[in-house]
């Protein structure tokens, strides 16, 4: 039967098209503003026109399913009509001297596709082909059919083919248009002229300007640009060049870095992609894998081999062997996206995160939603699949190879998985991961376990993998009392002991030769990495830390402090972040460079907490005084502080970085307890106010009452959450509509409904009716979440002894900016994770890592 429902084609006489369409036109919609049409992808898989069996698109929801998911979707919804979009790939005839006929545009081209990595050449063309197929018969109506088909058919298949990608740039502040690659790219002549470009000291050819140069990629010519280039300023004589010459494309030079460059095409008057950019630099005598970043933005090309954290990372000049098949899948990169592609590889090699969404993929693709594109264990389900089944991991064909080596195209690159709907959905609503900007992997690893936290369903939840507590014994120095005091954590952070390097003589004079080097306007001299023993930074961990301006109950008065953390419990896996990056003097975030060796058995047995000890005694347990307005409607009772529950610890680590102590606990007040980092923001948004350091002062809202306000968690009445956590959630700049909806959904937890915003899109065009249901299902999941205690951590401790299996490095000079690859440990062997790159690894650079990745070792 199934066999008989793809295999043949039932095609319709003229005169019943219509007529056979007359019953479903109900069904049919026409694509508005606002609808997202699927027709690039698989909601469920990676299929698209460009797969063996094409994409069938939903005629009434827009989502797009391959051969294997369209039964699924039409049992489940009864959507018969659907357009079948098919791309194929046709070998072109030969000319007259026998290569290829010369590439024509060609109008049989309609979808937004990329074309095939392994069919990129120029011996291949691309056809579009459309359908309407009427299920369950498997009719099929080919496209266009104006004469015979309905106007309103006609008008929803043209606004269909038409629609943009759901992913293109919908507002400013969420994607960002992604660069195209510049028309002259391919084509491009470069002169044999001699030209060879130094790796410092460039200036204008034509004036004395030494900043915002650009290199003309067809003449080697250096030249300034105009303001608008990057507003640094300049006389315009790179465009005279163009316009004289007609050379299209440059280079700016200082931005060259082994991951690309900035280009521009003068002829289309815009930033370009240059797909050859490095071929297009090497002919004036410019490696890319060795450009580094100087503080004055030059850069250097002079660096011995395997020296540079780009070249040891990626393992450049050593040759890779091509990894494929099931879990050897790489992901292509979107733009920055390379964070995202290492923690999800890392992440899917775990066997907890395997089992909970590939081993339940049936149930879950199943159970997901009408639109599974919008569901996250349904993206998680699919995402793992893509890379564990191997189906987009193939090696090439033998003829393949073989004309790859002819052509000396031959690189280690697999078609692999497009994470884009993915990467849409799990960004979406956050301002950082939601752009093409390059993230912190740390960051997003926290973010992706929220999501998995907040998404789990049943009894497993794999990042209770990750879940560990930290006991944070705090002393006061003068009264020696102390206090303990219990926290979830997922990552142990690793603070570097730059004092503890062991080759202090050699970096001294090093820095000595590079800051000559600088004001004579040489390149660098050859780099000198710090080496750090890990068993310095474990001790840095373990040692005691001065918490100033620390606040005693004992006292009654600020007084200094010290906090010690230890493990309360150890996780089943260990994540290890070595804490590589800091500020600098203009707050830019900057990353140290060096070197420590990672240990593959790690033992922190000795970490183990030991709570309260004889002869301690414990602090009070008072919270600190907060001064009252003298305001008839003021709050006013002394346990204020201990209702909001504000964190101590983030207070504390923000006192560390030198803010006044009432500054940081405003900060964690108005931020809803979200911790350090998003406190630090409010604080960065808020310092030059006059009262930034005054007390915190807390007034009521409305006129409520302190026993109103000491309830902060209770709900109303009239079953609205209170005033004054809508208020807090409002402050930080979510409509007031939102803050209730995610109260009601998270039983009027402040923290849990922050997170519930971020991991929750708007709804788009719901009526009163549907969100009032929505509130009230959200408010029936907290009541079960809340009757079933899941407040309350999962813990799976254990033995503290582990080994490694994988890491994340980071190349660049800060998380702004650069490169991420993992490496992991697969069947005894590590193997190379580089975005659409897999290979076997020759020699994993462990002591470069940025986070670590170990596992329990059973007893």
């Amino acid at each position: 039967q199934r066999a008989a429902l793809f295999g043949g084609e039932a095609q319709m006489a003229a005169g019943d098209v219509g007529e056979l369409l007359v019953p479903y036109m109900p069904t049919i919609r026409v694509p508005k503003s606002g609808d997202r049409v699927y027709k690039t992808e698989c909601a469920f898989s990676y299929e698209s026109p460009d797969s063996e069996g094409g994409l069938y698109v939903c005629m009434n929801t827009f989502l797009g399913f391959g051969r294997e998911h369209i039964e699924r979707h039409y049992r489940k919804t009864g959507q018969c009509v659907y357009m079948h979009l098919k791309r194929h790939a046709i070998k072109k005839v030969p000319g007259a001297s026998g290569g290829a006929l010369p590439k024509r545009r060609n109008a049989k081209l309609f979808l937004d596709l990329e074309t095939n990595g392994d069919l990129s050449s120029d011996d291949f063309e691309y056809e579009d082909e459309a359908k309407l197929v009427i299920f369950p018969d498997h009719y099929e109506i080919s496209l266009p059919n104006i004469e015979e088909l309905p106007a309103l058919v006609t008008i929803a298949c043209d606004a269909l083919l038409s629609a943009k990608s759901p992913y293109r740039k919908q507002d400013p502040d969420s994607w960002e248009e992604e660069l195209q690659a510049s028309k002259h790219a391919k084509t491009l002549v470069q002169l044999d002229n001699g030209v060879r470009i130094p790796p410092s000291g460039w200036k204008c050819s034509k004036c004395d300007l030494r900043e915002n140069l650009w290199l003309n990629l067809t003449d080697g010519s250096v030249l300034c640009g105009k303001w608008f280039f990057d507003g640094s300023g300049g006389n315009g004589h790179a465009l005279e060049h163009y316009k004289e010459m007609g050379y299209p494309l440059a280079v700016k030079l200082g931005t060259i870095t082994p991951d690309g460059a900035d280009v521009y095409s003068f002829d289309e008057e815009e930033p370009v992609l240059d797909p050859h950019i490095a071929k297009h630099l090497a002919h004036f005598g410019i490696d890319m894998l060795q450009m580094q970043v100087t503080e004055n933005g030059l850069r250097d090309n002079d660096i011995k081999p395997r020296v540079s954290e780009w070249e040891v990372i990626q393992e450049a000049g050593v040759k890779l062997k091509p990894m494929y098949g099931p879990g050897y899948t790489g992901m292509k990169n979107l733009g920055n996206s390379c964070y995202l592609n290492a923690v999800m590889q890392t992440i899917f090699s775990i066997p907890e995160f395997q089992r909970a969404y590939v081993g339940n993929l049936p149930r879950i693709f199943d159970y997901s939603p009408l639109d599974p594109t919008q569901d996250f264990n349904t993206q998680m389900a699919k995402l793992g699949h893509g890379l564990l089944s191997g189906q987009y991991s193939k090696p090439p064909k033998k003829s393949e190879l073989i004309e790859q080596v002819m052509k000396e195209e031959h690189k280690p690159q697999q078609n692999g998985i497009s994470p884009r709907m993915f990467k849409a959905f799990i960004s979406k609503g956050h301002p950082e991961f939601s752009s093409n900007r390059q993230q912190d992997a740390q960051e997003f690893f926290l973010h992706l376990v929220n999501l998995v936290e907040r998404n789990a369903v049943g009894s497993e939840n794999p990042s209770d993998v990750f879940r560990f507590l930290v006991e944070e014994r705090t002393q006061c120095c003068q009264s020696r009392k102390v206090r303990y005091t219990e926290r979830v954590d997922y990552i142990m952070q690793l603070p570097v002991a730059m004092e503890a390097a062991t080759n202090k003589d050699e970096l001294i004079a090093y820095e000595l030769k590079r800051q000559e080097a600088e004001a004579a306007r040489r390149a660098p001299p050859e780099l000198v990495r710090a080496k750090i023993p890990f068993s310095a930074c474990l001790q840095a961990f373990s040692e005691p830390n001065n918490v100033d301006d620390f606040w005693s109950s004992a006292l009654q008065a600020k007084s200094a402090g010290v906090k010690t953390s230890r493990f309360a419990s150890f996780p089943e896996y260990l994540v290890v972040q070595i804490k590589k990056f800091t500020f600098g003097l203009d707050w830019v975030p900057k990353k140290l460079d060096v070197s420590i060796e990672m240990p593959d058995i790690l033992d922190i047995n000795h970490l183990r907490a030991r709570g309260l000890q004889p002869g301690e005694e414990e602090l009070p347990d008072v919270a600190p005084p907060i001064i009252i307005p003298d305001d008839p409607k003021g709050i006013v009772f002394s346990s204020f502080l201990a209702a909001l529950d504000i964190d101590e610890s983030a207070v504390m680590q923000l006192a560390e970085m030198g803010f006044p102590l009432e500054a940081c606990r405003k900060a964690v007040y108005y931020t809803g307890n979200m911790g350090a980092e998003v406190a630090f923001n409010w604080i960065i948004a808020h310092m030059e106010e006059p009262d930034f350091a005054e007390p915190l002062a807390v007034s009521a809202f409305g006129g409520v009452d302190s026993t109103a306000a000491a309830g902060l968690g209770a709900v109303g009445l009239d079953n609205q959450p209170p005033e004054e956590m809508v208020a807090i959630i409002v402050s930080m700049g979510f409509q007031r509509s939102v803050a209730i909806q995610a109260l009601k959904a998270t039983n009027n937890n402040l923290e849990r409904a922050v997170e519930w915003i971020f991991s929750h899109p708007e709804p788009e065009e719901e009526s009163e009716p549907a969100l009032d249901m929505m509130d009230m299902e959200n408010n029936v999941n907290a009541n079960i979440l809340a009757a079933t205690g899941s407040e309350e951590p999962r813990i799976k401790d254990g033995p503290g002894r582990y080994e490694l299996f994988g890491f994340i490095s980071h190349m660049g000079t800060s998380t702004m900016s650069g490169h991420y690859v993992c490496h992991l440990k697969k069947e005894g062997r590590w193997v190379i994770y580089n975005d659409l790159r897999v290979c076997a690894s020759e020699r994993p650079p462990k002591d470069l890592g940025y986070i670590y990745f170990y596992h329990r070792i059973p007893s």
